[in-house]
């Protein structure tokens, strides 16, 4: 089995993705808001293991009723872009996964990185 924190890199944090994790603006309910959270994660990871590790990590020393639920993962494969690297000579960006995590109705991460 995997550790989690191999699996989880770090958030990915833009403007797109902060306003995801806000939920939609015109619900006025706390309650019934969904929020959606974007990570790096390693590229040979599945879905189910991303759900596993994410509830592994934010779950740590809580209750069993008292952590968040992942409703649904997504996973994009990122490829590297061309860069160049000095006057001629040219490089690769590595390739990336990244991976939107989608939380059950009312449930927030506190410490994301926002």
């Amino acid at each position: 089995m995997k550790n989690p924190h191999d699996i989880i890199i770090a958030p990915h944090i833009t403007e797109k993705s902060v306003k995801l994790s806000y939920g939609d603006p015109q619900i006025k309910d706390e309650n019934a808001i969904v929020r959606k959270y974007t990570f790096i994660v390693a590229k040979s990871s599945n879905k189910i293991e991303i759900k596993r590790a994410i509830e592994e990590i934010y779950n740590d020393g809580k209750k069993k009723g008292e952590g968040i639920e992942v409703t649904s993962v997504r996973t994009i494969k990122v490829l590297g872009r061309e860069r160049r690297r000095g006057q001629k000579s040219t490089g690769y960006e590595p390739d990336r996964k990244k991976a939107v995590v989608t939380l059950a109705k009312g449930q927030l991460l506190e410490d994301y990185g926002v």
